[in-house]
């Protein structure tokens, strides 16, 4: 991974990326130009993201591994093309370990699993480990990172607290991205997490937050809960975790956070939402929709007090179960 929506360009600044390619979301509009000051191919492969400056490749499901070649082939054979004055690579990595769907959160429970008396291919020892208060709860940590504020630190400073406290935190998209470059998708960040959550990193060999793909992979984490919900016979409202965007900026994260809340979850934003100017907008956003989903919308621009309202909702959520 090299950087997320507020990084784009500063990858076709470093002089070694040979191509760069882009579908319809979270897309500058200056990657043409600049991409034409070096050696790089702009790519566009949705007819209704077609941009100046670009090469246009239509992605269809039926072309689209040919379509993938055909790119990967440009990119290779530009690879002469570099300017080796302008080509300057940052001397900074950081370990992940990404790739954490349902299956494989499954798979990788099962690990942990004695498969001679529990029953493997399940999230029951996730379930066990949240109702016996080894984890607080969970948190989906979704979204954008937003140039209004210092971006990605709200992302970093939320998650340490949650991990800290014992909560552990699933991640995408742009939200997942600042976590990797933090260090927090490195299995030695369990070093920073509560005795809890430590231990379980340590069993199931696992980092404290779970990479679940692109931002609009929300429906991962939704089916994740959906699981929990079954095997604990409850309703999904009624489970320790919220949802949180703390730096929103794209449309599709209204979307999304509106997916959330309507699933049951309270979310919570960092970024004050486009509604204050009706009063009676906001009552029903931070309010009223709970009578109708049993979850609402927190809006708190203050980080640490953010991510004390988070752990204050899972704490309920846990005394109401009596778990």
């Amino acid at each position: 991974m090299a950087g997320n929506f507020l990084q784009q360009e500063n990858v076709v600044l470093t002089g070694a990326c040979e191509a760069i390619v882009v579908d319809v979301q979270c897309i500058f509009p200056a990657l043409g130009p600049l991409s034409k000051c070096f050696h790089t191919k702009f790519v566009t492969t949705s007819p209704i993201a077609q941009m100046p400056d670009s090469e246009f490749i239509r992605f269809n499901a039926k072309t689209a591994g040919e379509n993938a070649k055909a790119i990967v082939k440009m990119a290779v054979e530009n690879f002469k093309n570099r300017k080796p004055e302008l080509v300057h690579i940052p001397n900074m990595k950081q370990n992940a370990t990404v790739g954490y769907s349902v299956e494989a959160i499954i798979k990788t429970l099962d690990g942990v699993t004695n498969s001679q008396v529990d029953e493997t291919g399940t999230l029951m020892p996730l379930w066990q480990c949240v109702a016996s208060g080894v984890i607080r709860g969970a948190v989906a940590m979704v979204g954008c990172n937003n140039p209004k504020v210092r971006p990605d630190t709200a992302h970093i400073e939320l998650m340490k607290k949650l991990i800290a406290n014992d909560v552990i935190v699933v991640a995408s998209g742009c939200s997942a991205q600042a976590a990797a470059r933090a260090g927090l998708m490195d299995k030695r960040a369990k070093d920073l997490c509560g005795a809890g959550l430590k231990r379980v990193c340590e069993l199931a060999d696992i980092p404290p937050v779970l990479h679940m793909g692109s931002c609009v992979d929300i429906s991962r984490m939704m089916v994740l809960v959906a699981e929990l919900a079954k095997i604990g016979n409850v309703n999904i409202s009624q489970l320790p975790v919220v949802g949180c965007a703390p730096e929103w900026m794209s449309e599709k994260a209204v979307s999304i956070g509106n997916y959330v809340v309507a699933t049951g979850i309270d979310t919570f934003l960092g970024v004050e939402p486009y509604v204050s100017g009706s009063s009676e907008v906001t009552e029903l956003l931070t309010n009223g929709v709970r009578d109708w989903v049993e979850a609402a919308y927190t809006v708190e621009k203050d980080i640490d007090k953010l991510g004390d309202a988070m752990l204050a909702r899972i704490e309920e959520k846990r005394a109401a179960l009596g778990v």
